[in-house]
């Protein structure tokens, strides 16, 4: 099973991660807000993530981390 993480603290919410997840299981949080003042991405789903890492490809400022 993938492991994706995020640094949240680094996020700028952009969502860029959340068209190109194929899975469809990256939001980006309308509850939470960082110390930038954003609303970073989040997943929704772990067990459905297959580990592909278009989410970190796509991410610009490489806060996604992938394990798979």
């Amino acid at each position: 099973m993938a492991k994706v993480t995020f640094r949240t603290d680094w996020c700028k919410g952009c969502g860029l991660c959340a068209l190109a997840c194929p899975k469809q299981i990256i939001v980006i949080a309308k509850d939470k807000i960082n110390q930038k003042g954003h609303s970073p991405a989040e997943i929704t789903d772990q067990e459905a993530c297959v580990g592909c890492g278009a989410c970190a490809t796509m991410c610009p400022d490489c806060i996604i981390k992938v394990e798979r």
